[in-house]
């Protein structure tokens, strides 16, 4: 018997805006608050280089930052905290998932420098290795490093033009692009193509309106008309 692809592709739906809105898996009775990061020298940091860019692979998701030299990574994180204050204190806070989450909804972020152990929270880290994949692309490490300071402070978010891929590829290679970004496209246009998936769509098409912050008065035969021919190009 063929199995029902309703469910399959609305897990499949669920795991890749999980990969995109960067959420940390937490313990249980954790009440939506981030545990607490990995001790301070729990990362041997002596073979990294300022400019290197590092990779901290997740369950759902790759984030990513610029090493900046002495313990300090550059990232972009999405926030909600700097559209209410300035207060630099509370927002180098380690961020929480409710204020990721509301970052990602509202569209706030922050390019924001840590401690490795905060960015990485616990993950294994790969240096430079999307370096393969841009060849004779790579900026020299000082101008990375330089280009990551620039940029500090708080942003956009967007979670297709304007995640921590697209920050890091343009410190490091010129070019804002995210891999990531480009498979969840992907993904979504073989959900929309499969006429089985009809609630999975619909699924894709709610997602959207939440995700990427449509206007509340945009009516739904608005949205889905575009968003559908779009998938179907």
């Amino acid at each position: 018997t063929m199995k029902n692809p309703v469910p399959q592709a609305a897990s499949l739906l669920l795991e890749k805006l999980l990969l995109l809105v960067h959420v940390r898996p937490l313990p249980a009775g954790s009440g939506g608050e981030t545990p607490p990061p990995a001790a301070p020298g729990y990362y041997d940091t002596s073979c990294f280089k300022r400019g290197d860019l590092l990779e901290v692979p997740r369950t759902l998701f790759i984030h990513f930052g610029i090493y900046l030299g002495e313990n300090r990574v550059a990232h972009l994180m999405p926030d909600i905290l700097p559209a209410f204050t300035g207060d630099r204190r509370q927002i180098q806070q380690v961020v929480t998932n409710k204020r990721l989450i509301l970052g990602v909804i509202t569209k706030t972020a922050s390019i924001r420098v840590d401690t490795v152990e905060d960015f990485a929270y616990g993950g294994s880290i790969l240096v430079n290795h999307m370096d393969r994949l841009f060849e004779d692309q790579v900026l020299g490490s000082e101008e990375a490093a330089r280009r990551a300071e620039k940029l500090v402070g708080a942003t956009a978010y967007s979670l297709l033009w304007n995640n921590c891929e697209h920050f890091v590829t343009y410190c490091r290679y010129g070019a804002p692009v995210s891999f990531q970004t480009d498979k969840f496209c992907e993904t979504v246009k073989m959900i929309i193509r499969d006429q089985r998936s009809v609630l999975a769509s619909v699924l894709v098409g709610l997602a959207s309106i939440v995700c990427l912050g449509l206007a509340p008065s945009t009516t739904l035969p608005t949205i889905f008309i575009p968003f559908f021919l779009w998938m179907a190009g």
